[in-house]
């Protein structure tokens, strides 16, 4: 475990980035197999990183999101809303095993948490395909997961980690928070809570070499 000054009882995961190995450019080639053109630049457009904010935010459901899509891209009109779900999932690669075994190892020493900004389709995806793993689903891997789309506030506010310290009723000088965003890691320091800011695609399982 790294060294601190305090001992560490807690450990809050990130998701994305962290956990599940990302490649946004799958999600373009996916879209652009509907029938998308040009999606890259859809997906990088002021409106599309808006209702993306207020999906992961909570404030529209998976519905409106998807109506959103189609309304962008005509091509899309009568597109299913599996369809749009596998592309949108496409960024979305898996959880490699060696995390997974070590969130189960971690579980016999820490209180793990789990805090993402992520939206429903999202999070379903994660509960139907990674987390199934050797019998076990995303409640084994976690003591609470916390969620932007269900507490309605994303990082990196303040609120977001006020709260999984009060409903967790953990100490931030006791716990460790694990997120490849450093904007994040710096907004949790200012509560106390110790972080760790893995550059992309690290191997940060030498934190716990010692478990």
């Amino acid at each position: 475990m790294m060294k601190t000054e305090e001992r560490i009882r807690n450990i809050v995961f990130d998701l994305g980035g962290v956990l599940i190995d990302i490649d946004p450019e799958r999600c373009v080639h996916r879209f652009e197999e509907l029938g998308v053109k040009e999606a890259a630049k859809f997906m990088a457009a002021e409106d599309f990183k808006v209702i993306f904010q207020r999906f992961e935010r909570g404030d529209i459901d998976a519905n409106e999101f998807r109506s959103f899509i189609r309304s962008k891209n005509e091509v899309l009109k009568d597109v299913s809303d599996e369809d749009i779900d596998y592309a949108w999932n496409g960024m979305l690669i898996g959880i490699p095993r060696y995390k997974l075994d070590l969130l189960l190892e971690l579980r016999s020493h820490y209180v793990v948490f789990l805090l993402s900004n992520t939206n429903s389709i999202h999070w379903q995806w994660a509960l139907d395909n990674p987390f199934q793993y050797r019998g076990f689903r995303a409640e084994d891997f976690f003591e609470q997961e916390y969620l932007s789309f269900r507490l309605r506030t994303c990082k990196p506010e303040i609120t977001i980690f006020e709260r999984v310290l009060e409903n967790a009723n953990i100490e931030p000088h006791e716990t460790l928070f694990i997120d490849d965003r450093p904007e994040n890691t710096k907004a949790a320091e200012t509560l106390g809570i110790k972080t760790y800011t893995p550059k992309a695609n690290e191997d940060w399982s030498f934190l716990f070499d010692n478990e």
